[in-house]
């Protein structure tokens, strides 16, 4: 035993070589002992970092009790190698003793030949539920909520609730909170566990219920699902179809991956990047170029637009040389105040935080902090092209005012441009860093030349 637990306390990587050795030399009683005491967290992402074959050879020394929760742990891509590499009766086993939602997901991303056969062998009660949320649109609350729930009715008692948690509570997703629903599965109120266990046993559950409750339909956004446990503080949320009939729960665990999910997607958007599910070791050389080439592509090709005007104002550049040295500067900079911007608009937005109504407020609010930014860039730059620089003031002034305007349209850009765009229903979070820095470049060019020819009577 004292050598288990040594192997169990080493780091992961060390645990990883031991499970291997163990594994190759054959020792599957010490292996499957090691396994037994393990956490089913640690040991998923352990596996995780296996070779398939390897993984799979764990996962079928695993005892039975423990391969249900660590599989519903796996990455989706291990998890489908698994299922496909075990005989349907093994597979079917598996989905049985997985929470609905999780089987779902599972069976979702499955061969449709592969999940006929599984669901042939699977009971009947798995059968009924894994069909029921396949029924709903992918990210809407429906198709993220389990089915199992501990459910009351309001003439029970106490003792009568407890009793049937003991019977039905081993196979629901939570007990912590039960549902009182009446005969026609309306949702009429909830009881925390807490208050079962101590109130009188002979109390009513009708008396004693929550009647004010908060729930969500089946067809609502799981985003929207997830900003509700944020603002409510929840761990459980009921969901419920459309003439309030309960049908499931959705839980904290299945919000942190929405979140994680949805994170990842805006962050990808972001950097210009097709959103993939993936992790990033599991996505092949060729997919990944798919995934970012088509935005490198629009991108590059939306960057002539800036050549173009550095030809228009060529003689300009021949007059005065000393132009083309502040050129970086001024894009990269009108670049990063837009890209400050719209990070912070795009997170308003996921947040709620900020609505299309308040388009004025911000676009104000934005000008201000532009005016301040592009004030102070501009003089500290002054006094290093004065100071260390040598340029001539007229030519400083050209520069600096370029600065001041080029910062309040960049931020005015990545306030407005993210609003307008979730305001006729697209992501905002396409219009981050690269799309507005690209237009900024442009902008902030035509303004520089503009101003040049004008203050230093250059003839384009």
């Amino acid at each position: 035993m004292d050598e288990i637990r040594e192997i169990i306390d080493k780091t992961e990587a060390e645990m990883k070589e031991e499970l291997i050795t163990l594994l190759n030399e054959k020792q599957y009683g010490k292996l499957r002992a090691v396994l037994s005491e393990m956490n089913e967290a640690d040991l998923a992402a352990i596996m995780d970092t296996m070779e398939d074959e390897e993984s799979l050879k764990i996962f079928r020394i695993l005892p039975k009790d423990m391969a249900a929760d660590v599989f519903a742990l796996l990455e989706m891509d291990d998890q489908k190698y698994i299922i496909m590499s075990l005989s349907d009766k093994e597979a079917s086993s598996i989905i049985d003793n997985l929470m609905a939602d999780d089987a779902t997901d599972i069976l979702e991303e499955m061969p449709a030949s592969v999940v006929k056969k599984i669901l042939a062998n699977a009971s009947p009660e798995t059968r009924h539920d894994i069909n029921h949320l396949l029924r709903y649109p992918d990210d809407s609350a429906g198709s993220i909520m389990t089915v199992e729930y501990v459910d009351l009715k309001e003439t029970m008692t106490v003792a009568d609730a407890i009793s049937r948690i003991r019977r039905i509570g081993l196979d629901s997703e939570t007990v912590n909170v039960c549902y009182v629903l009446d005969n026609k599965r309306v949702l009429k109120g909830t009881v925390a566990l807490r208050y079962l266990l101590l109130m009188p046993q002979e109390t009513v559950i009708g008396e004693m219920m929550n009647d004010n409750v908060i729930s969500i339909n089946t067809m609502t956004d799981q985003e929207e699902a997830a900003q509700m446990f944020q603002k409510y503080d929840f761990t459980v949320l009921p969901v419920v179809d459309n003439e309030d009939r309960m049908v499931g729960i959705i839980t904290i665990d299945d919000v942190v991956d929405i979140l994680e999910e949805e994170a990842t997607e805006d962050i990808e958007k972001m950097a210009a990047i097709i959103p993939t599910d993936k992790p990033y070791l599991k996505v092949g050389v060729l997919e990944t170029y798919k995934k970012r080439m088509p935005w490198l592509l629009f991108l590059m090709i939306s960057a002539t637009f800036t050549g173009a005007i550095i030809t228009r104002y060529e003689s300009a550049l021949d007059a005065y040389l000393v132009l083309t040295s502040a050129i970086p500067m001024l894009m990269d900079t009108g670049g990063n105040a837009g890209s400050q911007a719209s990070v912070s608009i795009i997170r308003g937005l996921s947040l709620q935080e900020i609505h299309f109504s308040n388009l004025a407020r911000v676009i104000w609010k934005e000008i201000r902090v532009a005016v301040l930014c592009g004030m102070t860039l501009a003089g500290v730059n002054f006094i290093k092209l004065m100071a260390f620089n040598h340029i001539e003031p007229i030519i400083a002034l050209v520069v600096c005012l370029t600065l001041v305007m080029a910062v309040i349209f960049a931020k005015t850009m990545g306030a407005v441009l993210p609003m307008v765009t979730a305001r006729i229903g697209f992501d905002p979070a396409v219009m981050a860093s690269p799309l507005i820095t690209t237009i900024v470049d442009a902008v902030s060019l035509s303004i520089y030349f503009t101003l040049a020819t004008h203050i230093l009577h250059i003839s384009v």
